[in-house]
């Protein structure tokens, strides 16, 4: 297989969201790193995912890969790269376990990354574009330059809040309390949803627990079902702040909690402290 065979274009402001590349690092190490030379290392990586991932899962299952396993070898390589070493540790853990025949070894860190990689290659689809705008940079764009400038746009935007609750007189407290400082976009009807992520981008959500169509907790999966919002901080606001409540939102994935009637300066707090 040949990694190269295929360039995509990228949408790179979306890629630039996700945690798990750092095109920073990557242009930062490499000062004329192009972003034509970054596509093409994402669709290497493209190429190389569904091996990667079928080895991985193999090795997860009793700690012994197939015989393509050197590409897992090609992806740590690539990772390197790309300025994305979040899995790099693991991957060279496995290979070098394989090559001691430690199957034990390999499968722990091969269920640890596995999900993780799956995820990171769903990004990385999702970022595909099949058309270029006319202000897309071209590929022999310096990628640095293109993430400063990006960076520079989107600095004085402000930050986008999106608050989930039934109750109109909370979303206006809501509003009230951080309107100077962000953008509230309020949502009444939790079974819009989705089709509200489709059209706008929140920083961070603000969940109800209890609600008459969808409570805060089945909201969780639907947020996280958008790539872009895999690790979007959600912070719940519930009038019922138990130990269980709060146990049970933090295991969903919720970053934190507030106990309703809430404290304007808790929640301004509690808000900056997230969202960044």
């Amino acid at each position: 297989m040949n990694p190269d065979n295929t360039i995509h274009d990228f949408n790179l402001s979306h890629l630039l969201k996700q945690g798990d590349l750092n095109l920073r690092n990557a242009a930062a190490s490499r000062k004329k790193l192009t972003t034509g030379e970054y596509f093409k290392m994402l669709s290497a990586f493209l190429s190389l995912a569904p091996d990667v991932s079928v080895t991985l899962e193999k090795y997860a299952e009793n700690g012994s890969g197939i015989k393509n396993w050197k590409s897992i070898k090609d992806m740590i390589v690539l990772f390197e790269k790309m300025g994305c070493l979040k899995f790099n540790h693991s991957l060279n853990t496995i290979t070098s376990a394989h090559g001691k025949g430690d199957n034990k070894q390999a499968a722990l860190h091969a269920q640890e990354i596995k999900k993780g990689f799956d995820d990171l290659h769903s990004q990385v689809m999702s970022a595909i574009i099949k058309e270029k705008p006319e202000d897309y940079p071209d590929e022999d764009s310096n990628l640095l330059a293109y993430i400063e400038e990006l960076e520079k746009q989107t600095a004085g935007r402000k930050r986008l809040v999106l608050a989930v609750d039934d109750s109109p007189a909370i979303l206006e407290a809501v509003s009230s309390v951080l309107g100077g400082e962000y953008e509230v976009f309020k949502l009444p009807k939790p079974a819009m949803l989705k089709d509200v992520l489709k059209q706008v981008n929140p920083d961070l959500f603000l969940l109800d627990y209890l609600m008459p169509d969808l409570n805060g907790f089945e909201l969780i999966p639907i947020i996280r079902s958008f790539t872009g919002h895999i690790k979007t901080p959600i912070i719940f606001l519930t009038s019922e702040g138990t130990l269980d409540n709060i146990t049970a939102a933090i295991g969903l994935g919720a970053c934190d909690f507030i106990v309703k009637p809430f404290n304007p300066d808790q929640l301004r707090e509690k808000v900056a402290k997230h969202i960044t």
